[in-house]
């Protein structure tokens, strides 16, 4: 009987990826464990291992196709003693007909009418959830509640959206592409809402063209990563009532016992000679301090979620790694138990692979809070926008040689600002400001990040 490969799901929220390379072609014998493809997702590149033995029969999605759905036939292997080619004809319609026996299962069944009587009256409010939208025809619309989310502040209909999920669910792709293409009609406004002046609308992609001359520029159209990237940071821009707190941060002692630290580091022999066993940086200092805040105040190393904080147990720091294009943020796990140099030696390994997009999901996904440091472009001071589930982010600035007063008099000393930014659902201001606190006391006292 032939073997169905389908686009696997490499992360709980993967809708659909990149078939970039395969690793076999028709005829090849694979096993267990073997790796047969290379799947590009929004932010990595993954390997696919066969977990069937058979012969390759048929490679139904060629290398280098976008946007393959997740559980979409992708190629058919042949069983043990099965011809190749009644295999590649039979397999793509073993699949089918489960799928369709499975939408006519999950497809709604039709009501009796109910009287007029119990439907709600125009000016009745509207329930606290919103019910499903339903399409012309009555039936209804099958969405997700980021795309209904979505549609809502994009105003579209999701009646005029053509759904790509499972049995035509309307999924966060399809909105954004019908927000690109201006396919979606606008939505109708409700009732009560009638009379209130329509909020204003962004320029679509032709009004924009339109502004400037023909071959006056040209287009780059968005990757997996920018797209998730503009979805997620709009969706927390949006959802996250954040507020921000300035601390600033004198260096001094810190950059003297870097050096220190780094000159006394053994060495080891390499191809290129000699090399330090690890080379601390100042951001090695800041990821720790940070890991070592959260763990003094405990209430602040929180996620927000509608029925619970999820209260964490250790300080796991994403850091943000600027690659080509686009931006990632690895996670250093478990920080506050950490030594300099094992944070200093994993975050650029981290950084490493995050460019070479080899990072695996766990290695990109979740985290307690985040680092974000443009101190090394000699920007002084920013803040940062927070990246869900996290409740923090720290900002970090350049150091700068600034006059200080120490005991009354006027002193020099090397400041540098940490913008921290804060979850108000999880994070209260007092609460904020603690951390920040403890965070200025590790920085400025690093002798104690030692022990």
């Amino acid at each position: 009987m032939p073997i169905n490969i389908t686009m696997p799901a490499l992360s709980p929220t993967m809708e659909e990826g990149n078939l970039s390379k395969w690793l076999v072609k028709e005829g090849d014998k694979v096993g267990p464990g073997d790796v047969i493809a290379e799947i590009e997702t929004d932010k990595a590149t993954m390997e696919v291992e066969a977990v069937d033995e058979g012969t390759v029969a048929k490679i139904v999605v060629p290398a280098g196709t976008e946007g393959v759905k997740v559980n979409a036939l992708i190629a058919i292997l042949a069983d043990e003693g099965e011809d190749v080619k009644d295999a590649a004809a039979s397999g793509g319609a073993s699949a089918e007909a489960p799928k369709q026996a499975e939408a006519k299962a999950d497809a709604p069944k039709s009501e009796p009418a109910k009287p007029q009587a119990e439907q709600p009256v125009a000016d009745t409010p509207p329930a606290p959830s919103t019910p499903a939208p339903k399409a012309a025809s009555g039936e209804r619309i099958f969405a997700s509640p980021l795309a209904r989310r979505l549609a809502k502040d994009a105003g579209l209909d999701l009646s005029a959206v053509s759904g790509s999920g499972p049995h035509g669910r309307v999924v966060k792709a399809d909105i954004e592409k019908a927000v690109s293409s201006g396919t979606g009609k606008a939505a109708a406004a409700a009732p009560q809402a009638a009379a209130a002046p329509a909020p204003a609308k962004g320029a679509s992609d032709d009004a924009v063209l339109k502004l400037f001359e023909e071959g006056s520029y040209e287009l780059l159209p968005h990757d997996g990563m920018r797209k998730t990237i503009a979805s997620r940071l709009l969706e927390s821009h949006q959802t996250v009532p954040a507020y921000f707190v300035s601390m600033d941060c004198e260096i001094d002692a810190l950059l003297k016992l870097r050096a220190e630290i780094n000159k006394s580091a053994p060495m080891r022999k390499t191809d290129k000679g000699d090399v330090p066993v690890f080379k601390l940086s100042v951001n090695d200092f800041v990821i720790k301090a940070m890991a070592l805040a959260l763990r003094d105040v405990p209430a602040a190393n929180a996620s927000w979620t509608s029925t619970a904080r999820l209260m964490h147990k250790h300080s796991d720091v994403g850091v943000a790694v600027s690659i080509p294009d686009g931006l990632i943020t690895p996670i250093i796990k478990k920080a506050e138990q950490k030594t300099l140099s094992i944070i200093s030696n994993e975050m650029k390994d981290l950084a490493r692979r995050a460019r070479d997009k080899k990072l695996k999901p766990d290695e990109y996904q979740g985290g307690t809070t985040a680092v974000s440091n443009l101190g090394m472009f000699g920007v002084a001071n920013f803040t940062s926008i927070i990246n869900p589930p996290h409740a923090s982010i720290v900002s970090i600035g350049a150091g700068v040689e600034k006059p200080v007063v120490k005991n009354g008099e006027i002193a020099i000393a090397t400041v540098m600002t940490a913008t921290f930014a804060f979850d108000h659902r999880v994070i209260d201001g007092a609460l904020g400001a603690e951390l920040a606190a403890a965070f200025k006391r590790h920085v400025e006292n690093p002798m104690g990040m030692l022990v």
